[in-house]
């Protein structure tokens, strides 16, 4: 795969220089440790977690040595330019604190967004062109894989004499959620150290500025304050911040000559910046030429885009130790905020890694897992903080046998099929008679009933506070579709390891499923109730659950009330970026998703579009329709997606209302597994 044929991720000065676009479009690189650096295309810092490195630092006691505690301690450099007598500020801010500013009036200072001639992805790796005189500096930024290094590589491509550069570090050393109000926090200690920087604060790791350059000094510094995040004050979060400026980075380049920073938590760091972007885009090309023979031969208008997703699948991809300490994997549900939770990991798992050519990967992962089987469930939750699991899901478990059965049927690996088949006996046995919050078999219908007050369950699991906003307690939709799916899924792998008595057994509950399914059937509506024997009887809300009964590889619905399903969905909740999560004719409808948090919460799953569902709709319409262009061409606005929101990447939400703006988080694991599951089937 070469970089040219990447160059759908590509832009000029159109976008570099309309702060309105350039402000809204992010960048991400990651480590596969759940660290990761981020910002904007203009270089402005607009949420409390842009920066250019988040370590994770998982606390010894933490159980399974998770991807947690990641921790922000470089915002950014901000970078300055000395050239045949001018000074070129290459950064930009946007503050709020300027005197004689209006309330709520913000400034961008200084411009240095207009120097930006070009943006793209190379591969993956985000790089800045800037222009000034006629000279063109380049700036490339990558994480190490596996290591809490991020590298920053200034390249000077043309100019007639050498430039000096001079970079000033932004420090904050915080949770990545949080933020700082005011300077003089906490306490931030700078010292030489070998090759660079030694930066320390109270409750951080120290991290290092390391490189060949000069340290101005003082390497000491000053907390400034006053920068605006505009993202955050959308969301109805602190939107000011303080960031503590050290001595500035000083270095000269001559045309053709390059300059690294590595900023890193490791002393021993290799400065070679050279080698290690040799060695990062080796790593990424692997995963496209493992992808590549992974898949039939793609549509051409899709290869690039096709390609593009492989790499950002990979960023959600992390290491979680097993609890014995043996190697593991698990997925981060989403960039920025996200930890790794149990049914995002699994709804996740076909498409960021068999779709790409990892089987093993998947393997890992689906052994990690069963080690955290308790009373037949899944973890939903694993805290950022490294808490133990939290459990509160009736569905991760459901998706894991789902899960396993793509790898299987993937792979015919039997011998991880054997091993994993006491945990998924153990999980059926359970859900028979009854484990946390009344999740249970109704032995007069077959199906699974689930809830209990103040407990969110599905993947509708907005909560604030004790308010549940969808509390969907009963029999919902999707978790019977689910069910009726694993209990096959089951039977085939009882058949396959030769335990024919357990297979008949499955089997026969899944008939009773199916026969109990049809309560779901609506008449007077023409598709099905949302859940059935809640606390006010039925849900009849228009809401996409119900395509899981057309969609999961055992369908519980077939024939006309399949396709009845698959039409009412396409009618009132279908949308260029996914489907709605509830129709837009029912008074409880919100069409954009922002605000406070109540506000968001109340939105969330109440006509927010979700971008993960296209998969699911995708599937179906396919399956009733059997109408292959039809069903790729539902891909096409997502396809178009990855040149915004989080460029290269997909977004969690959009708005109900058109133009569906991208909400939340900008790259979300199941939206592109989503989505490169499906163009695999295509």
């Amino acid at each position: 795969m070469s970089i040219k044929e990447l160059n759908m991720l590509d832009f000029g000065r159109e976008t570099c220089n309309d702060l309105a676009h350039a402000e809204a479009r992010e960048w991400l690189v990651t480590n596969g440790l759940g660290g990761y650096a981020m910002g904007t295309v203009a270089g402005t810092l607009a949420r409390s977690y842009h920066g250019l490195m988040v370590a994770a630092m998982s606390p010894p006691e933490s159980p399974g040595n998770p991807p947690a505690a990641r921790t922000l301690l470089l915002a950014k450099l901000d970078e300055e330019v000395s050239y045949r007598g001018q000074t070129f500020p290459l950064y930009s801010n946007r503050r709020a604190d300027l005197p004689g500013a209006r309330p709520g009036e913000t400034w961008i200072t200084p411009p240095g967004y207009r120097s930006l001639e070009r943006f793209r992805l190379e591969i993956g790796i985000p790089v800045w062109s800037y222009v000034f005189s006629d000279a063109l500096l380049e700036k490339r930024v990558w994480m190490q894989h596996g290591v809490n290094t991020t590298f920053v590589r200034y390249t000077l491509l043309r100019a007639a004499a050498p430039v000096e550069l001079a970079l000033q570090p932004l420090v904050t050393c915080r949770d990545h959620h949080g933020n700082v109000l005011s300077g003089g926090t906490f306490d931030v200690q700078t010292a030489a150290a070998t090759g660079g920087l030694r930066i320390d604060a109270r409750h951080a790791p120290p991290f290092y500025l390391l490189g060949d350059f000069a340290i101005e000094e003082p390497a000491a510094g000053e907390w400034r304050g006053g920068y605006y995040l505009a993202i955050e004050n959308y969301r109805g979060q602190k939107d000011l911040e303080c960031y503590y400026a050290t001595g500035r980075l000083l270095g000269a380049l001559a045309p053709g000559q390059s300059l690294t920073v590595v900023v890193t938590t490791d002393p021993q760091a290799g400065l070679d910046g050279g080698a290690a972007l040799a060695e990062r885009r080796a790593y990424d090309r692997n995963l496209l030429d493992r992808a590549a023979a992974a898949r039939p031969a793609p549509e051409v208008e899709s290869t690039a885009a096709r390609d593009q997703l492989v790499l950002a699948a990979d960023q959600f991809i992390v290491a979680r130790e097993q609890p014995d300490g043996q190697p593991g994997s698990s997925v981060i549900a989403g960039y920025p905020w996200f930890g790794d939770w149990g049914r995002d990991t699994m709804i996740s798992l076909p498409g960021l890694t068999l779709a790409t050519g990892r089987p093993e990967v998947a393997r890992q992962i689906l052994l990690t897992f069963a080690r955290f089987v308790d009373r037949g469930m899944l973890p939903n939750r694993f805290p950022d903080a490294g808490e133990n699991p939290e459990y509160n899901t009736v569905d991760a478990t459901l998706w894991y046998v789902e899960a396993i059965r793509a790898y299987h049927a993937a792979t015919g690996d039997e011998a991880t099929l054997r091993a994993l088949y006491p945990a998924l006996a153990e999980i059926a046995d359970w859900h028979r008679r009854g484990t946390r919050y009344n999740i249970r078999v109704d032995p007069a219908d077959g199906l699974l009933y689930g809830g209990e007050v103040g407990v969110q369950l599905t993947w509708m699991d907005a909560k604030l506070d004790d308010w549940v906003v969808t509390p969907r307690i009963g029999k919902p939709v999707e978790i019977n579709a689910l069910w009726h799916n694993a209990l096959l899924s089951l039977a085939g792998f009882a058949a396959t390891l030769g335990y024919e008595g357990d297979a008949a057994g499955y089997r026969s509950q899944a008939e009773q499923t199916r026969r109990g399914f049809g309560r779901f059937w609506n008449e007077s509506t023409g598709f099905c109730y949302d859940v059935l024997d809640g606390p006010n009887g039925y849900e009849e809300s228009l809401r996409p659950n119900q395509l899981f009964a057309v969609s999961l590889h055992h369908p519980a619905l077939t024939g006309a009330r399949a396709a009845a399903v698959v039409d009412a969905c396409a009618r009132s909740l279908l949308t260029s970026h996914g489907l709605r999560s509830l129709a837009p004719d029912h008074s409880d409808y919100v069409g954009r998703y922002g605000g406070d948090r109540r506000t968001r919460d109340a939105a969330y799953h109440q006509g927010t579009v979700w971008g993960w569902l296209i998969g699911p709709f995708v599937s179906a319409h396919l399956r009733v329709h059997g109408e292959r262009a039809a069903a790729r061409s539902f891909l096409t606005p997502m396809l178009h997606h990855l040149r915004s929101g989080c460029i290269g990447s997909l977004s969690e939400v959009f708005d109900g209302d058109p133009p569906h703006t991208p909400r939340a988080c900008s790259a979300q694991a199941w939206t592109v597994a989503e989505v490169l599951r499906v163009l695999s089937s295509l």
